[in-house]
This record gives structure tokens, sequence and C-alpha cells, in this order.
């Protein structure tokens, strides 16, 4: 197995809808704003060659939508998904399976687009197959009012109606299983149901794809949590759990929407876990 991280392009977030009920005063220490109280926001994905298998875990925003859409954003830098995987000497068209976390636009935007005559949406890697489960694909496809901005048809159905739409299989007494594909995922509800975060086992350490459990490392301690999440008490109740996991396991957080940091470590203090060491994807790993 080999593993590459990729940068499919950064944007902006309002800070306080991304830690919810902590203080501007607080978080503004971790994560800067900028006059409008917008913070630095990645969209960070992972490559995952494993023998005739090229997993790509998340696929960002992808660039299908309105100006007016991404105006809301505020993308900057030149990050694409496109360029980072060039970098590595892979092209879309070799992706064999594409596993999305969870079904938020910013997490599987990149994975439709707009066919040759722009009269309407196809798969953009071609030879791949889309992985989701079951519960969350009904939860995006039949959506609450408040997170129905977020899970886009077009980013949806022409997954399903292209053939290439496949299922995890997921028991129902386990927390932790290993999947198709070659890795264990965790299943988590707080933020949306059932999403879905790969641990992988790489070079002798455990490395965990956090998702929208952990966004960045500002988001550590407990209480720290979005308020995007549709059950924050259970968000909490999970990261205890999972924080837990991470000292006693020894893992690496895979940070997707961390700017300035890719991975980082934790250790437990008086004040609860908290953020150990930052590292570069090639520090930890090269």
């Amino acid at each position: 197995m080999i593993l590459y991280p990729i940068e499919t392009g950064n944007f902006k977030l309002d800070g306080g809808a991304m830690f919810g009920v902590v203080p501007k005063s607080i978080w503004n220490n971790t994560n800067p704003a900028d006059s409008n109280n917008m913070i630095d926001i990645a969209a960070r994905s992972l490559l995952v060659e494993d023998g005739e298998r090229l997993v790509l875990i998340d696929t960002g925003m992808g660039n299908k939508q309105s100006d007016k859409f991404f105006g809301y954003y505020h993308q900057w830098g030149d990050h694409s998904l496109d360029k980072s995987l060039a970098k590595h000497g892979f092209h879309r068209n070799d992706i064999t399976d594409v596993f999305m976390t969870h079904l938020h636009f910013d997490h599987c935007g990149g994975s439709i687009q707009w066919n040759k005559d722009r009269t309407g949406y196809e798969p953009a890697f071609k030879n791949a197959h889309f992985w989701t489960n079951k519960d969350h694909w009904q939860w995006a496809i039949e959506p609450n009012v408040r997170e129905k901005a977020s899970f886009l048809k077009e980013n949806l159905l022409p997954m399903q109606e292209s053939g290439q739409l496949k299922f995890i299989n997921r028991g129902e007494s386990t927390f932790i299983e290993n999947s198709e594909l070659g890795f264990d995922i965790l299943f988590v509800d707080g933020h949306t149901d059932k999403q879905m975060l790969p641990i992988l086992r790489y070079k002798g350490k455990n490395l965990v794809f956090a998702a929208d459990l952990v966004p960045t490392t500002g988001h550590i301690p407990i209480p720290y949590v979005m308020g995007y999440d549709t059950r924050p008490l259970l968000t909490m109740e999970e990261k205890k759990v999972f924080m837990d996991n991470a000292i006693s396991s020894e893992y690496h957080l895979f940070l997707e929407h961390d700017a300035h940091h890719e991975i980082c470590s934790l250790k437990k203090t008086e004040r609860g876990v908290r953020l150990d060491k930052v590292h570069t994807f090639d520090e930890l790993f090269g």
C-alpha cells in the first residue's frame, strides 16, 4: 500500500459556524478569522494505491457549480484535484474507487462533472465505483431541512444513474469494521447520519482520515463542535470515544479541512485530550 495526500482546493467558511457555541475569543487563537469572520479551510483528499486498486477518499467541491455558488466560499490558492493527482503520476481515469466519507458537497462534489456539451452531468471518474452506505445514501437523497443545502442532487443522482454507485456493507453490531476496500471504517452519526472514517495501517502507524469528526486541529477539545452538526451532543460522545481510542492506539489524524496542518497526533492532559504534534505527510511517512 502507498498513500498520497491530494489537495483539491482551499476555501473559507464562517468561523462561528465552524465552532458552534465556542466563543470567537477562543477559536480565533487556533483558526484566525479575516475581517469577514471567515477562516481558512482545506479540501484535502487521500489516495490509496493498493495492488491494482487506486482508491480516492473524498473529492472536494469540484468545479461545476455556478460562480454565485462558489462566491459564498471564497476559494483561494492554486490547488486542484487534477494537478495534485498529476504530481504523483496519476490521472482521474486511473482511479478505480471513490470512497466518500459522506455526501455533503464539499466532500463529494468533485465526483460529478458537466458532460462534454454541458447539457447534463456525468461521473468525473469514468472507471471508478463510487462508495457510500445505504443508510447515508437514503439520508442524503431525502434530506432534512437542516442539511438540504449540503446534499445537492447533481452530486448524487448521476452516480446512481451511471450504474457506478456501490454500498459498503455494514453490520449492525460493529463500531469499526473492515471494508471491501482493504481498510477499516469507523461509523459516526453526530455530524450527519453514518459518516464513514477510514482507518489505515501504514508504515507502522495508524492513520485515521478524520473528515468532519475532527476537521482541524482547533476542533480537538471535546466541546469544540461545528454548528453544522445535526446532533452535536452525539458528536461529543463520539469524539470522547474516538479520542480515547486515538490515545491508546496512537492514531495519527489526517486532517481533511485544516488548511495549514496535514496530520496531527494527540496527547492526554489535565484538561483532556489536546494537540500533541503536527506533521506534514512527508515528515511522518517520507
